[in-house]
């Protein structure tokens, strides 16, 4: 039996379809070109599979496409485009009950990603993370867009009375950081690479904010059906992918086992349990992911010392016998082979483990 697809609403990819547009791409060509379904950017009520859409974003990026399409397309999605689970927000009583009942159900706006929202007196902060393994260039496209997004659902929900916000990002600044600073009494910072994700925090107390379209009937409805929906819903993920995802897209250091776990609301001996279902452990994939980071720093230049310090070795004697081991060379001799010109690197230093 094949392997079951996660599938993912068109309704937001069909906003970026607009942009295309205008840009003057002939979509339907595009999609044919890379014989994926033609709903994925022109039916706005479908489901695709998100595979589908981690291929078009690698294909739109590595064509040259603007740096800020991701900008742009999170500009366009409102709450209202949420369908059951925006319909609840919006006759929510304040900001902060809405935004609990989006993460609460947001499994229904984008189920590769997952929200956390917490606040206290003072704040209220929504954090996504992604729920799956993707691309790095789909990965980044996404958390850009989700944050101008929650930017513009926040301003939608109440108004000119949004208090500051401060958004941070793990992307690297983008060519077009500078429109960042145009948006009024926003704080903006990339490269916060705890974990891949973006969180929007607002400076103020969401319950102090209330919303002008508050209908607990209405909200009562909204939340029996985002309810009935979750319950058909089935958690194709493999976290194997995810792991080795997350533990690439940390430029300093590796995330320990409990600390993947404790983003998946897991203990670390139920994650490693999942992982050995799908044939692997966290020490395997750490250690591949980790020797994989190792040869492209050193590829890079990067000293030895750097490098090792980078992956979280507390000295380069650990890490130079750690890269041997699976090289079957030091990290100098690797190097020394990666520059250009000087010839083919050595076969068992360019094997990877599994």
């Amino acid at each position: 039996m094949g392997k079951t697809e996660l599938m993912v609403p068109t309704r937001y990819y069909a906003r970026l379809a607009e942009l295309l547009v205008r840009d003057r791409v002939d979509v339907s060509a595009l999609l044919a070109g890379l014989g994926l379904s033609p709903q994925l950017l022109t039916h706005a009520q479908g489901l695709v599979p998100f595979s589908q859409v981690d291929r078009l974003l690698q294909h739109l990026v590595a064509g040259g496409v603007r740096s800020d399409l991701a900008f742009d397309l999170g500009k366009l999605l409102s709450a209202s485009a949420h369908s059951f689970v925006g319909y609840g927000m919006l006759n929510s009583v304040n900001l902060d009950q809405a935004l609990r009942f989006e993460a609460q159900y947001f499994r229904l706006i984008l189920p590769s990603f997952q929200l956390r929202y917490h606040s206290g007196p003072d704040f209220g902060e929504l954090t996504l993370t992604p729920r799956v393994a993707m691309s790095h260039v789909c990965l980044a496209f996404h958390l850009e867009a989700m944050g101008m997004a929650a930017l513009r659902e926040v301003s939608d929900l109440i108004g000119d009375r949004r208090p500051p916000c401060r958004l941070q990002l793990s992307i690297p600044e983008p060519p077009h950081h500078a429109r960042y600073r145009e948006i009024r009494d926003l704080q903006c910072r990339f490269g916060v690479a705890s974990a891949p994700g973006v969180s929007l925090r607002l400076l103020g107390d969401p319950r102090a904010l209330p919303l002008s379209m508050a209908d607990a009937n209405a909200r009562s409805l909204a939340e029996e059906r985002c309810r009935a929906l979750v319950q058909q819903m089935t958690d194709v993920r493999e976290l194997a992918g995810w792991v080795a995802m997350t533990l690439r897209e940390v430029s300093e250091g590796l995330p320990t086992l409990s600390e993947l776990a404790g983003m998946l609301n897991l203990s670390p001996r139920t994650l490693n349990r999942y992982l050995e279902r799908e044939g692997t452990t966290y020490r395997e994939l750490s250690g591949r992911v980790q020797h994989e980071l190792a040869c492209e720093r050193l590829a890079s230049g990067a000293s030895v010392t750097e490098v090792a310090y980078s992956l979280g070795f507390s000295d380069t004697s650990n890490f130079a016998r750690a890269f041997r081991a699976r090289s079957g060379c030091s990290p100098s001799e690797y190097q020394r082979q990666a520059r250009p010109g000087s010839g083919p690197i050595n076969a068992a230093a360019s094997m990877l483990a599994p």
